[in-house]
């Protein structure tokens, strides 16, 4: 009897772990795109002290425009700044006509010849252009040390100017042969200040150190 009672014992078995939670899987997508989402989003929110990941500031959209004012009649200015556009975003512009005269410059409202070109970037193209922005074009900028500081909206959307297209390395020499400046607009959501520079900095952005 005794020996059947220990043979029951050993034939129990042991009571089954529970199930380990699965890994949050990683997103994938351009180098930055993966990086926020799978590191700088909750890193932002601990630095930041935010009780919501909903919270957290978040780059929506990229613009990069071009006035061309003056020399709106300049065909090859024109064309040389929408094809500009097209090769350092990926996407084709589109002109921008004037919202209000200016007798200064001559231009009515709604005139035919456009007084600028823009480009909207979202998801991958948008981050695939901030990165080559980031770590390609910006350290190509003669003397420079660092972007400004102070450059943000009250919503904590950015904006940087650049003086010469030919800081992008999909601009061959023949492109550069007529300059222009560009602007380029970093809207964020649950933007501020502070929450929108350090998302920025987390990105690599090189802000210009000792500056407020």
């Amino acid at each position: 009897m005794a020996e059947k009672k220990v043979a029951a014992k050993k034939a129990v078995k042991p009571a089954a772990k529970p199930a380990a939670k699965p890994a949050k899987k990683a997103v994938a997508g351009p180098r930055l795109k993966a990086l926020y989402n799978n590191e700088l989003k909750a890193k932002l929110q601990k630095e930041l002290g935010l009780k919501n990941i909903n919270q957290v500031p978040e780059l929506k959209k990229v613009t990069v425009s071009c006035g061309v004012g003056k020399k709106r009649e300049d065909k090859k200015f024109t064309e040389t700044v929408e094809l500009t556009l097209a090769k350092i975003t990926g996407q084709a512009a589109t002109s921008r006509l004037a919202k209000k005269s200016i007798a200064t410059f001559k231009i009515r409202k709604g005139m035919g010849a456009p007084v600028g070109y823009l480009t909207t970037l979202r998801n991958d193209k948008m981050y695939e252009f901030v990165d080559r922005l980031i770590n390609i074009a910006l350290p190509h900028v003669r003397d420079f040390h660092g972007v400004s500081r102070t450059a943000f909206d009250k919503q904590g959307n950015y904006n940087l100017g650049l003086k010469e297209q030919t800081v992008f390395p999909e601009i061959t020499f023949e492109d550069a042969a007529v300059l222009h400046g560009l602007e380029i607009t970093f809207i964020i959501k649950n933007g501020s200040k502070e929450g929108s520079t350090k998302l920025l900095e987390l990105f690599g952005m090189p802000f210009e150190k000792g500056e407020k």
